[in-house]
């Protein structure tokens, strides 16, 4: 039974208990974090050659078409250790490996954050309920690259103001990727997001970053959805996503002892929605 709260008609979520890190194949290439090998993470943001997008381009379109795929398992009654589970399955049966897994030890191989959890939610074995909105969050490594995306969805019968929230959040990554292009700051990101979310009567929550994707999960450049004074322009080449965290509330979130899910302070819902980009001579193309 959802409950009317101050921000809407919603349940307030806790981690549940969940089930084991599910199995990979061995004939499924890893990436470094699991092998122990070392690589080499770029210091500043990387061009890549023409070789490297095609790879980025084959791993963000198997992400891209993973997500869409998951949508129709989206629905009251369902676990995210479900959505877990097929995830997992559509990665290794297109030869993939799912990116989160195993990451500085989460336990999971794919991001499932349902209501007031803002990121990084461990796939458990609550059930979706009506009203519940859901961000997925996919990464895939795929022919040495990782392609990296996530949406928020609709569970069941959303009230008005959950269905404003994600509509904002998914209008803001659509201004932001329209303000890039070779010779703009990042700060420019930040900015534009900030302008439209104030505007429109929500709260970027500052604490999540896009980020450089390659080869490597993260790295540089830093992608700031607030106000921020990063250094540097976008160049034609450039790989990076732009993932805004949007809220009713405060800005102010807390890390749970799983050391992973991050809940909003204040109990507001959060919705976040993420592209890959690719930076090109003429703006910016998602790869996504």
């Amino acid at each position: 039974m959802n409950q009317r709260l101050q921000f809407g008609v919603y349940n307030k979520v806790a981690p549940a208990e969940t089930t084991p890190s599910r199995i990979v194949p061995d004939h499924i290439v890893r990436p470094h974090y699991v092998t122990g090998q070392t690589l080499t993470i770029p210091h500043k943001p990387e061009i890549k050659d023409i070789n490297q997008i095609m790879g980025m381009r084959q791993s963000c379109n198997l992400a891209s078409s993973i997500l869409t795929k998951v949508e129709q398992f989206i629905q009251p009654g369902v676990t995210t250790d479900e959505i877990d589970n097929v995830v997992h399955n559509l990665c290794i049966e297109a030869g993939a490996y799912p990116s989160p897994l195993h990451y500085h030890g989460f336990p999971k191989s794919v991001c499932t954050s349902v209501n007031n959890v803002a990121v990084h939610g461990i796939p458990d074995l609550r059930e979706l309920l009506d009203g519940d909105i859901i961000n997925v969050d996919i990464t895939v490594f795929y022919k040495n690259y990782h392609g990296d995306c996530s949406k928020t969805f609709c569970v069941g019968n959303v009230d008005d103001p959950g269905k404003q929230l994600i509509a904002v959040t998914e209008e803001c990554l659509e201004i932001a990727i329209k303000s890039c292009g070779p010779n703009v700051p990042f700060t420019e990101i930040g900015a534009s997001i900030c302008q439209h979310a104030k505007k429109s009567g929500f709260t970027v929550l500052p604490a999540f970053l896009g980020h450089g994707i390659g080869q490597y999960f993260h790295g540089p450049p830093d992608i700031y959805h607030s106000e921020n004074d990063y250094p540097g322009v976008m160049k034609p080449g450039m790989t990076f996503t732009i993932e805004p965290v949007l809220s009713h509330g405060k800005e102010y979130t807390i890390i749970l002892e799983d050391g992973w899910t991050v809940i909003t302070e204040d109990g507001s819902r959060a919705a976040q929605i993420e592209h890959t980009i690719l930076i090109t001579e003429n703006g910016a193309e998602v790869l996504t």
